[in-house]
């Protein structure tokens, strides 16, 4: 034979004899004796090392820079370039260090020490394969290693040099795997991006070819008739296969993950475990092991002891992911949101979908392997292809393979969550930075019991594992109504309208931050949807064709009967929705007046309210509990009709069966029936379940997406308004600050908003000049209420909307020299006192210390332990108002920045700190020279250094530009007013003290008491509290009840199961007709309608009892905080005593209840279902304890670790949130210091702190899920081996053991199934659990005396004002030093008496001694009675203070002065009249205070004076013959003050006795009695007229020094 040009003869002579060997070979292949190789499956193996062949040559080819460089000319597209390899800082420097370097750039030694065993594995395949191709030729007889004759190999003629069939093909084998040994050498010795790919290949390759010798030679063991094809190579066959086996699967799931970072640029220092985890390790999670060993040894595992953030999940990388899709900006797309979520999830859920559909396909693994072997049973294996072992196998595959791709799927999906939750929170929080902050009507916001009354729950966990949702952890701190610095503080306090609504500012802001909290947590629970939309109707069908194949028809039968009665479920879920609505209405009312009482608690202590207070309520909580009742029971009722559905179609489906069809129903029907119609009921419970959490997803990710599409942004950012802030003709002098002839809004639609004046109106400012300010000056702005001068600050600083007048118009504020913000409504973030001057700026001390005693903060830090370390809390909890003020000040001067911007700064601060700031501050070296634009009313104080004046008019126009006296000239108002401020000014210097808050000795100047976090398991005086409120006064008759109910429950439901395998037994010893099938499915219908009887009472008992746990517990809750002293409420913070009485106790309505319950049920299923296997198999009992002693020692472990991450995972949530409410409260002061990048970073940094321990809380889920589902899947198929193979126990060839042995295999897969099930509820119930201990942390607080019938006073007592004090000492606590010592005082009925001393003279102390608000030794008595003797809420009712701040309540004026609706209209409006309400305000004034006019929380929304009248005609309403006055300073203005005054001295009863705190000696000395205090004792007391006239006193001292001495002594005579 000749091939064209060239003849074989001239070819050397080896050449020449191999060649004719080939083509001998060549024909040769066409036909071996009429087969042909090609029809071989070993053919497959070279084919399949052609393919990779080719596609690695493909890969060089396409990634080579010609094809590159082509590819980019016809797409126009730049080149990509590839990442350089990394290359070493130093070569290495001899042969080890080289090593070393390469086995690092391929992953490290372990990768490529296994690497090594794969190229000597696949070497050794090249050697055996070599060998099987001699033995075929020299035909060597082989060992005998079976006994049945393995090892002959048949004859082979060959002619010649002919090669045989069997030739070809080993040498076809021999080739696959010389190529798989070119890529091990490869993988091993060439350049990382080589060695990879060929690694690659290798894999699977070489999986390829296990999987081919595995049908050939392995799967025909598993059968009764094939042998292995290959079986005549003998020893060389197993020998190869075990080879093939370690190289091809050991090795690679058990060889470690080669790390590639997400950004090659920036890699990570500590990759996390899970980048490098092997596939047996990421499997079975075991990269978790070290981290749950360690929990395990110590009480709390840290923070820096978890596993670092994997890089893929680095806020940074996931921000630069995702903005492009989401980002409204971005220049995509305006699709809705979902979609670009779904562009930045792509592949995570392309992944999803193919686990899903292959999770339902294994999950059909179990039911279809104890249908072949209940049938190989009953038929004792007649006909059978497969042995029975194959399906016992099976029963462990199936359940634990399920498990690992669920684990796979939940893994994935947290992973999601987590990525999302900081994804969308920085998305929100970027976006926020640049939308204009503006208020919002208040029903945009949604409802509050979605944030507020939220219990937090103790894992995220996937619709798929059937647990609740979850939201993250909510902050302690559940209020969203953030009040935005865009509002004016002129809109406070000028006058309330007579809405019954109050109008809240910033809903914005409360929108914003439900959006990262309540409406996140809604997303991120419906990130599960594939699960409803592919694995739910896959499942469906799957499990209809299987019954289908079964049953025949009456599977049809049966859907259809499924399908008519889901409806039923429907509605019982829609009348649920309904319910929870209004419970949800109750919730938010009993939530908003715990709030509003805890948030004044003082005050009803101080008024003896609190026994009323209790009983509203306790009315509200019963209202609330009668729907949660209505809401449990409906539950119970839903539950049970979606239990029943599945039952009732099983029913169905078996009555067709056997009734109509006459067919047997045999063990293998029924019990693989009934495992599928498990799954259905599983898979109704997911979707009814599921759609309302997609619903829900639904509208959240709407409310989002409106959000960003739809608020509306600042100017800059908005398309349509850039680059319209300077005129051409400006553009040259862009250092000009100012505005000409433009109007400015505070929002861009014509519709307007709430604005900063009182009313809402369409405000708009206009400037209809130029207004230009002076550089490097001080520029005045003022004018009346409401005129728009905070809205000329925040035009300037681009907040409003910008409407240019005409194209000469124009308005800019220079940015290049920095620019500093001090709002009125002082904002602080939740760090140190220092932190929050520095602001982000270096620290330089000397001008740190300056601005510290220029801002006159030097006194307030030395009453802080601290110092200027003390953190200040939540919005400056630890602050008193003009405290925080003078920080916010202190952070704008600080700063560098050359102008300074201060909206009203002196407002908050009393006469003599203002002067002082002014003094030091405004005219000191650190504002020299630099531009201040200072918004004030106090004109009297700044007039003397402002450089220049603008006024504005009540219309919101410019009405003067100039010196003050051009303003004043313009302006009656303002002349006015400062004359009133002068007034004030000399009023202020006959001040006794300033406004330093006296602190009692011994107080801690740092933040409040941090809270007790308890550590390992649930205590049981905890638990306790819940068991015994349950029990109420028969808790061991409630007990037996429920438990016993329970058990009867199970047992029933397990005689059901036990009594279809009796009925299927029937047709072993009787044909189908013989068989009375109506009785059976009579007495299983019986048995059914029994157990649903039992579960009801059972359920209904334990819902009544947790109703009344529920009630006690709160009723004990609210007692015991309303009941305890102030001492204890002074070192608590209130926003923690609401989180008790909200969050905690919503854990208690609601998991922790639901938890035990589930506890309750499990335990009792798998005590019944484990008796039940022990009883038809004696000898499981010891493997059953074992495996529930080990999957219950795995949970504790679990529990131990889990605990310590969930806190560390609670504690790293709330600096996440509670830094973005706050950035988000001080948005615009950000924007103005330009500190959005140090904000975004500082939001990244929390959200990466904060998935760190989320990520391992999620995957610690998944590790104890692998391992007891591990656990309960060997035990199941532990029994069906023994029970199928076992002797002397069950015997297989009798009748009915067939359904015996599908009954046990029935409860063993019931009972090992529900280990984990026990753990996780255990997990759940214990992390629920720990409100009950912060609960019974605050039962068990101290309390003051409780009443008794002896402290009952009189009827008519008091009849008097006289108070006699004898020998009255009194201190803080009882280990604190006494702050009253040995006072003795008189006062008769009727006497008016002021109190004057210095700070810490104990004045404050002595009004709380007198009410027995703090330890007091000594009496005092009132009327005649020792107060000390009678019942604190008659002593309390009867004496009145009014805080120089008075505190007052969410509701009407009518409700703040008769809360208890216990007088008439007539009385009221005579105490407001008496008051002086009417002297301040005409009848025809728009915003006049009325009964029906709303009164914010804290009366935030009237002025302090008027705040103070309403005190006082509270007062007067309550008729107390005692009242204590801690007079206002100089915040009340001066006609205020003065009708004040006027009411004290006429419009009270001539019986009523005044104690008045003296601030002011103006004030008290034309009273009857002046007592002096000094360092807690009385130096003087008596008349002012005779103290006065005492040489060297105390009172004379004072009035001597006194710039008024001659008005004092006038008013003293």
């Amino acid at each position: 034979m000749r091939i064209p040009g060239l003849s074989f003869n001239d070819l050397p002579p080896p050449i020449y004899q191999t060649s004719q060997v080939i083509v001998q070979g060549y024909s040769s292949i066409l036909v071996f004796k009429g087969h042909s190789i090609w029809r071989d499956s070993l053919i497959l193996l070279p084919i399949l090392a052609a393919i990779s062949l080719f596609l690695i040559a493909f890969h060089y080819v396409s990634t080579s820079k010609l094809v590159k460089r082509v590819w980019s000319h016809f797409t126009k597209n730049p080149i990509e370039e590839a990442p350089p390899e990394a290359n070493p800082a130093t070569e290495p420097n001899g042969f080890a260090a080289e090593l070393r370097h390469h086995a690092n750039a391929l992953g490290g030694l372990e990768i490529v020490i296994y690497r090594v065993l794969r190229l000597l594995s696949v070497f050794a395949l090249v050697a055996l394969s070599a060998a099987t191709f001699v033995f075929d030729e020299v035909e060597v007889p082989s060992a005998n290693i079976t006994g049945k004759g393995w090892g002959k190999k048949h004859k082979h003629h060959r002619g010649g040099n002919t090669l045989t069939y069997w030739e070809w093909l080993d040498l076809a084998v021999s080739i696959t795997y010389v190529y798989t040994a070119v890529l091990s050498v490869i993988a091993v010795s060439a350049r990382p991006r080589t060695a990879n790919l060929a690694n690659t290949h290798l894999v699977w390759v070489l999986f390829g070819t296990w999987l081919l010798f595995a049908y050939r030679d392995l799967y025909p063991l598993a059968t009764f008739s094939l042998s292995p094809i290959d079986i005549e190579e003998g020893w060389l066959l197993w020998t190869k296969l075990g080879v093939l086996t370690f190289a091809a699967t050991i090795i690679p799931i058990i060889i470690p993950t080669q790390y590639i970072p997400f950004d090659p640029k920036n890699p990570a220092p500590m990759p996390n475990p899970e980048q490098t985890a092997s596939w047996l390790s990421f499997s079975l999670f075991m990269f978790l092991d070290p981290l749950v060993i360690k929990a395990s040894k110590v009480s709390h595992l840290p923070l820096e002891e978890y596993p670092p953030l994997a890089d893929y999940d680095w806020a940074p990388h996931l921000i630069q992911k995702s903005l492009p899709y989401l980002d409204p900006l971005s220049g995509t797309v305006k699709k809705h949101l979902f979609w670009g979520l779904m562009k930045v999830f792509r592949k995570e859920y392309i992944i999803l979908a193919f686990l899903l559909v292959f999770r339902t396909l294994v999950g059909f693994m179990s039911p279809v392997a104890i249908n072949n072997l209940l049938i190989h049973l009953g038929t004792e294996g007649k006909d059978a292809l497969f042995r029975p072992w194959v399906w016992i196998a099976l029963l462990f595959i199936g359940p634990f393979l399920s498990s690992i791709i669920l684990q796979w799927y939940i893994f994935i999906t947290t992973r999601l969550l987590t990525q999302a939750q900081g994804m969308i929170t920085q998305l929100v929080f970027e976006h926020a930075l640049r939308i204009r902050m503006k208020s919002e009507p208040s029903e945009s916001s949604p409802p509050s019991s979605q944030l507020s009354t939220s219990a937090p729950t103790p894992d995220t966990a996937s619709v798929a594992e059937f647990t609740s949702p979850d939201g993250t952890e909510v902050a302690e701190d559940t209020s969203t109504t953030l009040i935005s610095e865009a509002t004016s503080s002129e809109a406070d306090k000028a006058s309330v309208k007579g809405d019954k609504k109050v109008e809240k500012a910033g809903n914005l802001v409360g929108k914003i931050n439900n959006l990262v909290s309540t409406d996140l947590n809604n997303i991120v629970d419906g990130r599960d949807f594939l699960m409803i939309a592919v694995a739910c109707p896959l499942q469906i069908i799957l499990c209809i064709a299987f019954l289908y194949t079964i049953l025949g028809w009456s599977a049809v039968v049966g859907m259809a009967t499924m399908i008519t009665l889901i409806p039923v479920p429907g509605y019982f879920a829609a009348k649920l929705q309904t319910i929870q609505n209004e419970k949800m209405k109750m919730t938010d009312s009993r939530v908003q007046v715990v709030t509003e009482i805890m948030n004044v608690i003082r005050m009803v202590k101080l008024f003896g309210w609190e026994k009323k207070m209790d009983e509203k309520i306790a009315q509200k909580r019963e209202e609330e509990l009668y729907y949660q009742k209505k809401r449990l029971f409906l539950e119970i009722l839903n539950g049970m009709v979606n239990f029943t559905i599945p039952v009732i179609t099983m029913i169905v489906t078996f009555a067709c069966y056997t009734v109509i069809m006459k067919e047997q129903l045999t063990a293998a029907r029924v019990f693989s029936a009934m495992s599928v119609f498990d799954m259905l009921r599983d898979q109704m419970w997911m979707i009814f379940g599921g759609i309302p959490m997609m619903i829900q997803a639904k509208v959240s990710l709407d409310r989002l997406h409106d959000f960003l599409r739809k608020t509306e942004l600042l100017d800059e950012f908005d398309p349509n308004s850039r680059d319209t802030t300077i005129a051409d003709n400006v553009k040259e002098n862009t250092e000009l600050i100012g505005v000409r002839n433009a109007s400015f809004t505070w929002a861009s639609e014509s519709n307007g908003t709430i604005t900063p004046g009182s009313s809402r109106r369409n405000f708009t400012l206009r400037v209809n000049e130029e207004v230009v300010f002076r550089k490097d000056k001080i520029n005045l702005i003022v004018g009346p209420t409401g005129c728009g001068k905070t809205s000329l600050l925040m035009a300037l600083l681009g907040e409003l909307h910008y409407v240019p007048a005409g194209p000469d118009s124009w308005y800019n504020l220079p940015r290049n020299g920095g620019v500093a913000y001090a709002t009125q409504e002082s904002w602080v973030q939740n760090e140190t006192i220092r932190d929050n001057i520095l602001f982000g700026s270096p620290y330089d001390e000397q001008r740190y210390k300056k601005v510290i005693y220029q801002c006159g903060l030097s006194r307030d830090l030395s009453l802080f332990d601290a110092g200027d370390k003390t953190e200040v809390g939540e919005k400056g909890l630890t602050l008193s108002g003009g405290q925080k003020a003078r920080i916010t000040l202190a952070r704008a001067i600080y700063s560098q920045a050359q102008i300074l911007i201060l909206d009203d700064v002196l407002a908050a601060l009393d006469v003599h700190t203002a002067r002082w700031v002014v003094d030091k501050c405004l005219q000191g070296d650190l504002v020299r020279g630099r531009t201040v634009l200072l918004v004030t009313h106090n004109v009297a104080m700044t007039s003397p250094i402002a450089d220049f004046v603008v006024s504005l008019g009540s219309d919101g126009r410019i009405l003067s530009q100039g010196t003050m006296s051009t303003a004043l000239a313009t302006s009656k108002a303002l002349t006015k007013e400062l004359k009133a401020g002068e007034s004030e000014l000399h009023r202020a210097e006959e001040a006794v003290d300033g406004d330093v808050p006296e602190v009692p000795e011994g107080k801690s100047g740092k933040l409040m008491v941090a809270e007790e976090v308890a550590e390992g398991h649930v205590s049981w005086s905890a638990l306790k509290l819940f068991f015994i409120g349950m029990g109420g006064s028969h808790p061991l008759l409630f007990w037996f009840t429920v438990v016993a109910s329970l058990a009867l429950t199970e047992a029933s439901l397990v005689l059901q199961t036990r009594y279809l395998g009796f009925w299927s037994a029937q047709y072993d010893d009787h044909e189908a007709p013989e068989v009375s099938s109506v009785k059976y499915l009579l007495v299983y219908s019986i048995l059914l309608t029994s157990a649903s009887v039992l579960y009801a009472m059972a359920t209904s008992v334990f819902t009544f009892g947790s109703l009344r746990a529920s009630r006690e517990i709160h009723r004990r809750l609210i007692s015991s905080v309303l009941g305890t002293t102030f001492r204890w409420l002074d070192s608590t913070p209130t926003a923690r005593v609401i989180a008790r009485c909200t969050q905690d106790m919503q854990s208690v309505d609601g998991p922790i209840a639901r938890n035990l319950s589930a506890l309750l049920e499990i335990s009792l299923s798998m005590l019944v279902k484990f008796g039940a296997v022990i009883i038809l198999s004696p000898i499981f009992t010891l493997p059953g304890i074992a495996a529930f002693f080990v999957g219950g020692l795995a949970g504790q472990i679990y529990i131990k670790a889990q605990l310590s991450v969930k806190r560390e995972m609670s504690n790293a949530r709330s600096p996440v949130l509670s830094h973005f409410g706050a950035a988000i409260a001080g948005i615009v002061s950000i924007r103005a210091y330009s500190a959005q990048n140090m904000f975004k970073k500082e939001s990244l940094d929390r959200i990466d702190k904060f998935s760190r321990p989320a990520r391992t809380f999620y995957n610690l889920n998944r590790w104890i899920s692998v391992r007891i589902d591990a656990i309960g899947a060997l035990f199941s198929s532990g029994l069906a081996v023994y029970l199928v193979y076992g002797t002397g126990v069950l015997h297989h060839h009798r009748p009915g053991s067939a359904a015996a042995i599908g009954f046990s295999l029935n409860m063993a897969v019931g009972f090992s199934s529900m280990i984990l099930w026990w753990v996780r509820v255990l997990n759940e119930f214990e992390v629920s659990g720990n409100s009950l201990e912060r609960i019974q942390g605050y039962v068990d607080i101290e309390q003051e005396p409780k009443a008794t019938s002896d402290g009952v006073p009189p009827a008519y007592w008091p009849a008097s004002g006289e108070v006699v004090v004898e020998n009255l000492s009194a201190k803080y606590s009882s280990d604190g030093p006494e702050v009253l010592h040995n006072l003795n005082f008189k006062i008769a009925s009727g006497e008016r008496v002021g109190v004057v001393g210095r700070t810490g003279s104990g004045k404050s102390s002595l009004t709380l001694a007198l009410l027995r608000c703090i330890l007091t030794e000594g009496a005092v008595y009132f009327d005649g009675l020792d107060t000390n003797k009678i019942n604190l809420e008659a002593l309390r009712t009867n004496v009145t203070i009014i805080p120089q701040v008075p505190e007052l309540l969410s509701d009407t004026l009518r409700g703040n002065l008769d809360p208890f609706e216990q007088y008439d209209d007539a009385t009221l409006n005579d105490a407001l009249r008496a008051a002086g309400l009417f002297s301040v305000q005409s009848e025809d004034d728009e915003g006049r205070i009325t009964l029906e006019t709303a009164i914010s929380s804290g009366g935030g929304n009237l002025s302090i004076g008027q705040r103070q009248i309403l005190a006082l005609a509270r007062a007067i309403v309550r008729g107390s013959k005692l009242l204590v006055l801690d007079e206002a300073t100089s915040a009340i203005d001066y006609e205020t003050d003065t009708v004040i005054q006027s009411s004290l001295r006429h419009g009270l009863a001539s019986d009523v006795t005044l104690f008045t705190i003296a601030h002011r000696l103006q004030t008290i000395m034309d009273a009857d009695k002046i007592m002096v205090l000094d360092a807690g004792k009385i130096v003087e007391f008596g008349k002012p007229s005779e103290l006065l006239e005492v040489e060297g006193g105390k009172l004379k001292s004072l009035v001597d020094e006194s710039g008024d001495k001659d008005a004092l002594y006038a008013m003293a005579k």
